[in-house]
Formats: structure tokens, C-alpha cells, sequence
């Protein structure tokens, strides 16, 4: 695992909530990690990781993950796969 990848979940995971968490980097993380991701024609990503999955809204313009709930909701959803700072 790269320190790289370790950042990007630690990022997710900071307090206050980031909202700028560059949405390439996350996914490529995320399939660092094993996820799967689909992103369709409506700017959503669908992610499934570990027989779980949860779609998140991306941004229209620019690069980065910057809507506190769906942050939020990412956050819940790693913690739920055991994906998180302290166990990577």
C-alpha cells in the first residue's frame, strides 16, 4: 500500500470534514483496495467493495468530492467495510 492511499482515507476521514478530497485519487484508491466502480452518465459513482455497495453524487465541475453528506456518507460506509486509518 502506498502512503498515497493511506492519506486519501485518512483525508475522508478528517475533522472538520474535508470538502476537497480530489475525486481521481479516491478512486483510484478505492480500487487500490479492491472496489469496483461504475460511473454513469448522471456524474454517480456506484461502489461496491467487499460485497457492499453505495452510490456517491460527483462533482459536475472540477475534481474534487466536496458535498459534506456525501463525504459524510463515504465516511459511514468505510467504517462499515472496515476500511479505515486504523486498519489499513
Amino acid at each position: 500500500m502506498s502512503h498515497k492511499h493511506k492519506a486519501i482515507i485518512e483525508k475522508v476521514f478528517a475533522h472538520p470534514i474535508a470538502t476537497n478530497i480530489d475525486w481521481k485519487k479516491l478512486k483510484h484508491t478505492l480500487e487500490h483496495f479492491g472496489a469496483q466502480i461504475d460511473v454513469s452518465n448522471a456524474n454517480r459513482a456506484h461502489i461496491v467493495i467487499r460485497d457492499k455497495e453505495i452510490t456517491l453524487g460527483l462533482p459536475h465541475h472540477g475534481h474534487e468530492l466536496a458535498d459534506k453528506p456525501e463525504v459524510t456518507k463515504l465516511r459511514h460506509f468505510l467504517e462499515e467495510i472496515k476500511l479505515t486509518p486504523d486498519t489499513i
